[in-house]
């Protein structure tokens, strides 16, 4: 039976690297169809402006874009720098698991085994990166991938040893707890609504899922203080944080929506939208939303690609 060690590195790479660059393209479907409620599959790839389809030679990852002089051959429609970038963080990232897990794996290790630890954690790195630019875009962590992912991660511990499926299931658990008692629970009993979204509980799940306990506190706390840092940053520049375009516009249509109601249906779905923290009035610093979900996936990716260092860090006696 064939072993890791036996495949020439430069090609496990360069494969990595061709692979990742492919499922960036799918991931820019993803990031696009998802939140509108799309079908991944279907329609093929067509252009958003026009809807024409979009030959395969315009669908080359990153070297399309570059062609193309980033716009669309149909209607000279310009196209998101977004779409490289995730495509070549499609290839970066298959390229950082061969070099921090495959090409550390035990020399006996078989070549299917390794097949699919690169597979797993590639499809995990991947969906992050999705859910990451849907929550910086939407402020919205789909189901699909927070409870998808924790699925994944609870189905493949053999993958990941010495985590034991008992630790997975107790690390989703008590992540998902970490964020819904305090800020789901506590802070809604206080203040009549929630501090923090559900989907960041349900990544906070999906973290422990992957890695433990220790991964979602990890988690948690490196992308709360990440995510402080950014907003002092953007504070300092901008004076201000300013909400997604696309949360503005998709909030004023919901309130035209509710707007619209017979009045005690009205009543009743203000009621309701008021719980909701993405209503929340915004005034001053300390009242401005910023997407979390970015800076747990950036805890995440740094979980899974400097684990054991972190872990040698903060827990070795």
């Amino acid at each position: 039976m064939l072993t890791v060690a036996e495949i020439p590195p430069w090609f496990v790479r360069s494969f990595a690297l061709l692979f990742g660059l492919l499922w960036g393209s799918f991931l820019n479907v993803v990031i696009y169809r998802v939140p509108a409620g799309m079908s991944v599959v279907l329609p093929p790839s067509h252009c958003p402006a026009c809807k024409s389809a979009v030959k395969a030679y315009d669908n080359l990852p990153v070297v399309s874009w570059i062609l193309l002089r980033g716009r669309s051959r149909c209607c000279k429609t310009p196209i998101s720098l977004r779409y490289p970038l995730v495509e070549l963080l499609g290839g970066l990232l298959a390229w950082a698991v061969v070099e921090t897990v495959i090409l550390r794996l035990a020399p006996d290790t078989s070549l299917l085994r390794g097949s699919l630890i690169f597979a797993v954690d590639l499809a995990f790195a991947l969906a992050l990166t999705a859910a990451a630019f849907i929550d910086l875009e939407h402020m919205l962590l789909p189901d699909p991938i927070t409870l998808g992912g924790t699925a994944l991660g609870l189905a493949t511990t053999t993958l990941r040893p010495p985590l034991s499926y008992g630790e997975a299931l107790l690390g989703a658990v008590g992540g998902f707890l970490l964020v819904w008692l305090p800020f789901g629970v506590l802070y809604r009993a206080v203040r009549g609504k929630t501090g923090m979204a559900l989907g960041d509980a349900k990544l906070v799940m999906l973290a422990g899922a992957w890695f433990g306990l220790s991964g979602a506190f990890f988690a948690l706390m490196a992308g709360a203080v990440q995510g402080t840092v950014a907003a002092l940053v953007m504070l300092g520049v901008q004076g201000k944080i300013a909400e997604p375009a696309a949360v503005v516009r998709e909030r004023e249509a919901l309130l035209a929506e509710v707007a619209a109601l017979p009045p005690d249906e009205r009543a009743a779905a203000e009621k309701e939208l008021a719980r909701d923290p993405i209503f929340e009035p915004t005034e001053g610093a300390l009242g401005a939303r910023i997407p979390f979900g970015p800076f747990l996936v950036l805890a995440l990716l740094e979980y899974l690609f400097f684990g054991d260092h972190i872990v040698a860090f903060f827990f070795a006696s």
